[in-house]
C-alpha cells in the first residue's frame, strides 16, 4: 500500500487579513469554474449544464426550486458575484473558500449554510480522497459549492430528470436533504472498501506477517483517523439541521432524523474498524515477539547441547603429554560416540519436558 501523499492545506496567505476577505485556502483541484442549473417543479424541469455568471436566475416562486451547482471555489471573483446576487454574507463566502472547515450548519436567517466533507476511495493510490462541499439553502434556491468535478450527486440528478418519487414535488429543503443523504451514502461505501482492505491485511497478518504488514496497518489507521475527523463533526451538523426551523417546520424533518441515524451508523462503523486495527497491531507485535522467542529457543537449545560437547573437546584439546587416552587405539571413535549419545540424550530430555 503506497504512502499517503495527501497534500497539506496552506494557510500562509490567511493571517492578517480582515474578516470576510475572500482568499482560497487549499489545493486548486480544477482550473475552470463550472456552474450547472436545475430549475424544476412537480410538472416541469429545465436543466442547463453551463450557466454563466450573468445568467444566474432569480429565486423562483413557491412551488418551484432552482439548484445551482458551482464547481471550483478558487475563483474568488466568481464567488463574490454569486454572493452579491443572492445576498450571501462575506463570512460565509470566506468559509466556502477555506477548504479546511469542519462539518457544520449555521442559520443566517434568510438562508441556511451547511458545510460537509464528501469522501471517496482512490483505487490507484489506495487512500481516501476528500472534497469540501458547501450548501447555501434559501426558500426556493439551493446553491452547492464543490472543489472539483465528480461527486455523489448522480442519482439525485437522475431522479430529477425522471421525475419519479417525491423529489420534484418537494421544496429546496428536501433537495438539500437528498444531497446530504448521497454524501453520507458515500461514507458507507468507503467504510465497506476499507473493511475489505482490513480483511486482506488480516489474512496477511495470520499467514505471513512481515515488516510490510505493520506499514499496511499504520496506513489504514491513518486513513481511519482522517475519516473519523470528517464523520464526527457531520453528526453535529445534521443534528443542528434536524433542530432548525427550516427543516423542523416542514415534512423533511423526519428524513433528517433518518439521516442522523445513518450518520451514527457511519461513526459506529468507523470506530469498529479503528478498534479492529488496534487489535491487529497488537496481534502483529505479539506475532513478532513469539517468532523471536521461537528463534531464541532454537538457538538456546543448540547452544545448550554444545556446552558439554565443548567441555569434552576442551578437555582432550589440552596439550598435556601424559593423558591416559592419548595412546588408546579406540579413543577417538569412542569420544565421538560419547558426544553423540550426550547430544541425543539432551534432546530426548528437552522433548520430555515439552521444551521442544
Amino acid at each position: 500500500m503506497p504512502k499517503n501523499r495527501r497534500k497539506r492545506i496552506l494557510r500562509h496567505q490567511k493571517p492578517g487579513l480582515p474578516p470576510g476577505e475572500l482568499v482560497h485556502v487549499g489545493d486548486r483541484k480544477t482550473e475552470d469554474v463550472a456552474i450547472s442549473l436545475f430549475h424544476y417543479s412537480a410538472s416541469s424541469l429545465e436543466e442547463k449544464q453551463s450557466c454563466l455568471l450573468n445568467e444566474l436566475p432569480s429565486p423562483p416562486p413557491p412551488g418551484e426550486v432552482a439548484w445551482l451547482n458551482v464547481i471550483g471555489i478558487h475563483d474568488t471573483e466568481a464567488l463574490a458575484t454569486i454572493g452579491e446576487k443572492y445576498g450571501i454574507h462575506p463570512l460565509v463566502l470566506e468559509d466556502i473558500c477555506n477548504t479546511g472547515q469542519r462539518a457544520k450548519a449555521e442559520d443566517y436567517g434568510d438562508y441556511q449554510y451547511v458545510v460537509v466533507k464528501m469522501v471517496s476511495w482512490n483505487e490507484t493510490a489506495m487512500e481516501i480522497e476528500v472534497e469540501q462541499v458547501s450548501l447555501v439553502l434559501f426558500g426556493t434556491v439551493l446553491i452547492s459549492f464543490q472543489e472539483l468535478p465528480g461527486d455523489e450527486f448522480g442519482p439525485v440528478r437522475q431522479r430529477l430528470r425522471l421525475g419519479k418519487g417525491r423529489l420534484r414535488k418537494q421544496g429546496a429543503d428536501y433537495l438539500a436533504y437528498s444531497l446530504l443523504d448521497a454524501i453520507v451514502d458515500g461514507y458507507f461505501f468507503l467504510i465497506e472498501k476499507i473493511g475489505d482492505n482490513v480483511e486482506l491485511v488480516e489474512t496477511e497478518l495470520l499467514e505471513r506477517p512481515d515488516s510490510g504488514t505493520a506499514g499496511h496497518i499504520h496506513e489504514l489507521k491513518r486513513e481511519m483517523i482522517f475519516l473519523r475527523k470528517a464523520a464526527w463533526p457531520l453528526r453535529e451538523a445534521v443534528s443542528a439541521l434536524e433542530r432548525s426551523d427550516r427543516f423542523s417546520g416542514s415534512g423533511t424533518a423526519i428524513y433528517m432524523r433518518d439521516l442522523y441515524d445513518h450518520v451514527i451508523q457511519v461513526i459506529d462503523g468507523v470506530e469498529t474498524i479503528r478498534d479492529i486495527l488496534a487489535g491487529m497491531l497488537d496481534i502483529y507485535l505479539s506475532s513478532v515477539s513469539n517468532r523471536m522467542n521461537e528463534i531464541m529457543k532454537v538457538l538456546t537449545i543448540i547452544a545448550t547441547i554444545f556446552i558439554p560437547l565443548t567441555f569434552i573437546a576442551g578437555v582432550y584439546g589440552m596439550n598435556f603429554h601424559y593423558m591416559p587416552e592419548l595412546g588408546w587405539k579406540w579413543a577417538y571413535p569412542v569420544l565421538l560416540g560419547v558426544m553423540g549419545v550426550t547430544a541425543v540424550g539432551m534432546l530426548r530430555f528437552f522433548r520430555r519436558k515439552g521444551w521442544i
